[in-house]
């Protein structure tokens, strides 16, 4: 059943002539009003009629790219990915989308409110990218909006996240577990026994599932794991210093560090270089995800390469209906464990064969 703007005006228990005026933004309305008519339409998942030529079609000339972080290479390079797959031939006007990045924060709140805006524009594809937070009422909206969004016309891609349950969405997942589990088992190979690991957030699926892998490392060698190793915090620099100096005022003997990706990896190595210790001579550090600043960092990251570029343009084929969905409408996307100078053998246990 269409619900109408009579429909928001009683549920907020207004006129429609005030849902009119919040919803166009011409003239001024009390806050209090303003917010009651807002989640009043976000309850009712109230869709504005788009421009005429929205209205004409069953789509929009509308992408929207949902991003963490812009700033962040992860979600550049995957969104950058998606746009250059979206243009028409050659770059030229005819066929192309207007793709529209969706910074979110990271926030549950703003990502929702963002694909109930594309839902309004009548947006042609939305490809969300990177990990889920992990809460069953976020969740349960999450899938209620894609699968709105897909009836509507909208082709939904996830790129670098799970599948969402109940949703017409494809997903390339990233194969995080498996990555984890990668390097763990290069610093164990090395002889590794007391491995600090800094985690991202822990709502986040990709948190998450990589502490998953590293612990199922740990798990296959008989490595006792009781979590006084592990230290949560944002995916960023300063973090991965923060975390590593704490690791280290719980435990100075500890000889390698595993961070959640390469910018907390940084952030690692500078508290290390800080307390007196070298990389690797002391301690090993390793990252993931292979960002561009990895291979020149000094000495340069091991780390697991995710084919960002790679995945990002392949959701942008998907959303453009150039390329078939996988079987099932998902794949995994595996990543490539590259070994370079920052791990090597812990000094207890050169000579020794690790």
């Amino acid at each position: 059943m269409t619900v109408t703007l009579a429909d928001v005006a009683a549920r907020a228990q207004v006129s429609p002539a005030t849902v009119s005026r919040v919803l166009n933004g011409n003239y001024p309305v009390a806050a209090a009003t303003r917010e009651r008519v807002l989640r009043a339409v976000d309850d009712l998942d109230y869709v504005l009629n788009g421009p005429a030529s929205a209205l004409a079609a069953a789509t929009s000339d509308l992408v929207g790219i949902l991003v963490n972080d812009i700033a962040d290479p992860f979600f550049g390079i995957m969104a950058g990915a998606v746009q250059s797959e979206i243009v028409g031939p050659g770059g030229r006007a005819g066929g192309e989308r207007l793709a529209v990045v969706c910074n979110t924060g990271g926030s549950p709140e703003r990502e929702l409110t963002y694909l109930t805006l594309l839902q309004r524009q009548r947006a042609a594809a939305v490809v969300l990218t990177g990990g889920a937070v992990e809460d069953a009422e976020h969740a349960q909206a999450i899938s209620g909006k894609l699968r709105r969004l897909a009836d509507a016309g909208t082709r939904v891609v996830l790129c670098g996240r799970p599948p969402v349950p109940d949703a017409d969405a494809v997903a390339l997942a990233f194969d995080n577990r498996g990555g984890g589990r990668a390097l763990t088992d290069h610093l164990l190979d090395l002889g590794h026994r007391r491995i600090g690991y800094i985690a991202g957030p822990e709502e986040r699926t990709t948190t998450r599932h990589r502490l998953e892998g590293h612990r199922a490392a740990l798990a296959a060698r008989g490595v006792p794991d009781d979590g006084g190793w592990t230290v949560h915090g944002p995916y960023d620099r300063r973090s991965g210093y923060e975390a590593t100096v704490e690791l280290l005022r719980r435990d100075r003997s500890l000889t390698a560090v595993v961070a959640a990706n390469d910018t907390v990896a940084l952030g690692a190595c500078a508290a290390l270089r800080e307390a007196g210790l070298s990389i690797p001579g002391d301690v090993s550090v390793a990252g993931f995800d292979d960002l561009p600043f990895s291979v020149d960092a000094v000495p340069a990251l091991t780390t697991v390469r995710l084919p960002l570029a790679e995945a990002g343009a392949r959701a942008g084929r998907i959303a453009m209906g150039r390329e078939a969905a996988p079987a099932g409408g998902m794949a995994v996307v595996q990543g490539e464990l590259m070994v370079r100078g920052s791990t090597g053998v812990p000094s207890e246990a050169s000579g020794s064969g690790g």
